[in-house]
């Protein structure tokens, strides 16, 4: 219940910031720096270095790289016969295909399932969100703001493996055998919790309601898919085509059913990618997903 408080609370506060003038219109640029060059490498490098890997959990792992392949797949042909520009396609793309596999995920986890569940959530969230956004995020966010211009592949693969976050990940996986200074470990961490109220208030910032006006259409296509449409092929994947059950199952299905994730739509932004778009989708999928999460939850049940 705190973490769903302090998402509101978050989420208000830039709102409230926008409205009074207190902060320059340039403010949202700034915190996403800081949020993608320090509170998300850090939690990176804190999060990772204590996972305890184990073979059941791969399914877990792979969830993310499923799902933003269904959901590039999707959004590519939804952009294709809508004629959506590049900015726009990218923005479903980040949004729609990407699950807040953390900040919502791991409370959500907590709440339905129990924290003896927490380590599915964390190796889908860390080995899988994470690292699927590092690469494949970086690459489809800078392909769609690159319009007009040639794709040099040179200079996408230096951006990638300069990526703060993507840089992080690989050290924190070759530090696992080594133990942290207990002065680094808080310092990480506390570096770390500063990811989520500078990303809501960077989204709650740019939040403008009156831009929903002529976006209904594509932010239903885009909820629908990260809440209902890319969830089920997930489930149809992991429990159909590989008749796995149980547990495991139920959570990485549950994580892929959460609301858009913030550091996607953090990066999207960063590339400039219809940010109206990218805060509509965040903004009203991440309270509208906690109740589609009680749909899923008993559908699991049933299923799973």
């Amino acid at each position: 219940m705190n973490n769903v408080i302090l998402l509101v609370a978050c989420f208000a506060l830039g709102i409230v910031l926008r409205a009074s003038g207190r902060l320059p219109e340039t403010a949202p640029s700034a915190l996403n720096g800081f949020v993608v060059n320090v509170s998300l490498p850090a939690l990176t490098l804190v999060t990772v270095h204590h996972l305890e890997l184990a073979p059941q959990l791969a399914l877990a792992a792979l969830m993310p790289w499923l799902l933003f392949g269904l959901g590039a797949a999707f959004f590519w042909t939804v952009g294709r016969v809508l004629k959506l520009s590049r900015p726009t396609t990218g923005a479903l793309m980040l949004t729609g295909s990407f699950a807040n596999t953390s900040f919502i995920g791991l409370p959500m986890i907590e709440a339905w399932y129990g924290p003896q569940y927490l380590g599915i959530g964390i190796v889908a969230d860390q080995l899988g969100s994470y690292m699927v956004l590092s690469t494949l995020g970086v690459l489809v966010a800078g392909l769609c703001a690159s319009t007009g211009t040639r794709f040099d592949l040179r200079a996408f693969v230096r951006k990638i493996v300069s990526f703060a976050p993507f840089v992080s990940l690989l050290l924190a996986l070759a530090l696992m055998p080594v133990g942290y200074p207990e002065w680094l470990e808080t310092l990480l961490r506390r570096l770390g919790t500063t990811l989520v109220p500078l990303a809501l208030v960077s989204v709650g910032f740019q939040l403008r309601l009156s831009a929903i006006r002529g976006r209904i259409p594509l932010l239903a296509v885009g909820l629908c898919f990260k809440l209902v449409i890319g969830p089920a092929l997930v489930l149809a994947v992991l429990a159909g085509l590989f008749a796995q059950r149980g547990p495991v199952i139920r959570i990485t299905v549950f994580e892929a059913a959460m609301g858009p994730m913030i550091g996607a739509a953090i990066i999207a932004m960063d590339h400039d990618l219809d940010p109206s778009l990218v805060t509509l989708m965040v903004g009203i999928g991440i309270p509208l997903s906690f109740a589609s999460l009680a749909g899923w939850w008993w559908l699991l049940q049933s299923l799973t």
